[in-house]
């Protein structure tokens, strides 16, 4: 197709007016310097070294041009950029210069600080280590806790190789068992010590904790108490004393003395005569009770 020097005048000529104002508006403007922080981003990481250390997020950048151009600028529009195509192991050095600085049209970068990133690397390694449940509180009193199983019992974990081989298991997030009285099965995360680890597999587990009835200890000759007896009254209970059975923490139940059981029956509102009541015992925090032998006994109020 030939090539038509006048076609579509109008446009060239607009085009170059437009130009040639901007130009002039630019030109007649004075240059400024402003300074701002830019992010840092780290580009083409070989995927066989990992970064040991955090490297800045950020880095001041002064730049320079027109006013008008300067006082629309955000952070965003001024980006630094770091190449680690040849980053090898070891601590390296790794200079900010001008090229690698992205800024509009009609910015010019006058200064980086920092000049040089310093950066230390280390082989990536991954391995799999234990999963280790982690439990919260106790169990209602005279249950304990039984087999605890998570699955999965493994996770892979990748980083730095030093963290890496430092690293003997993982952990799962609290599962809380307070006051339970039958299993408990929850989905937790799993979590790592090291931020610079990373989990390659699922991040969640399952854990299930069996909840145990404790054994019960038989308590002997625990005296039968009389409560809110009538002003005036007297009372026989027959048997005086009974057998309680127990559950709760070993190191309290096998300790408790007959008389340290609060066993003993309401007698509120009633006149003289026979009655046949229901043995009760004071709730405690530190054991249950399974049973009273007798149940009941038999009451005489005079």
């Amino acid at each position: 197709m030939a090539y038509h020097p006048f076609r579509h005048l109008g446009l060239k000529i607009l085009s170059v007016a437009v130009a040639l104002g901007l130009w002039f508006t630019l030109a007649g403007e004075q240059t400024v310097e402003r300074s701002l922080r830019a992010p840092l981003e780290l580009r083409n990481r070989p995927p066989q070294l990992e970064l040991v250390e955090d490297p800045p997020s950020t880095v001041d950048v002064r730049v320079r041009g027109a006013s008008s151009l300067l006082s629309q600028l955000t952070p965003s529009d001024v980006v630094a950029e770091l190449d680690l195509s040849f980053a090898k192991t070891g601590r390296r050095y790794f200079p900010v210069t001008r090229a690698q600085v992205r800024v509009p049209f009609g910015v010019e970068v006058a200064d980086i600080t920092p000049g040089t990133i310093s950066l230390r690397f280390e082989p990536s390694l991954s391995r799999r280590v234990p999963v280790v449940p982690m439990l919260d509180g106790e169990p209602a009193p005279g249950y304990v806790v039984g087999a605890v199983t998570v699955r999965p019992d493994a996770a892979d974990v990748a980083g730095p190789e030093s963290a890496v081989q430092r690293l003997r298991e993982v952990n799962t997030e609290p599962v809380s068992i307070v006051g339970a009285r039958e299993a408990v099965r929850e989905s937790v995360a799993i979590g790592l010590p090291d931020p610079s680890l990373r989990l390659t597999s699922p991040g969640n587990a399952v854990v299930t904790v069996q909840i145990d009835q404790m054994p019960e200890r038989l308590v002997t000759q625990v005296p039968v108490h009389i409560r809110n007896a009538a002003r005036g009254r007297s009372a026989e209970v027959v048997p005086a004393a009974i057998t309680v059975a127990l559950r709760g923490r070993k190191d309290i139940v096998e300790t408790l003395r007959p008389d340290s059981v609060p066993a003993y029956v309401d007698l509120a509102g009633l006149g003289p005569g026979q009655y046949n009541l229901t043995v009760r015992v004071e709730p405690s925090p530190d054991f249950v009770v399974g049973r009273t032998e007798p149940a009941t006994v038999r009451v005489r109020i005079r």
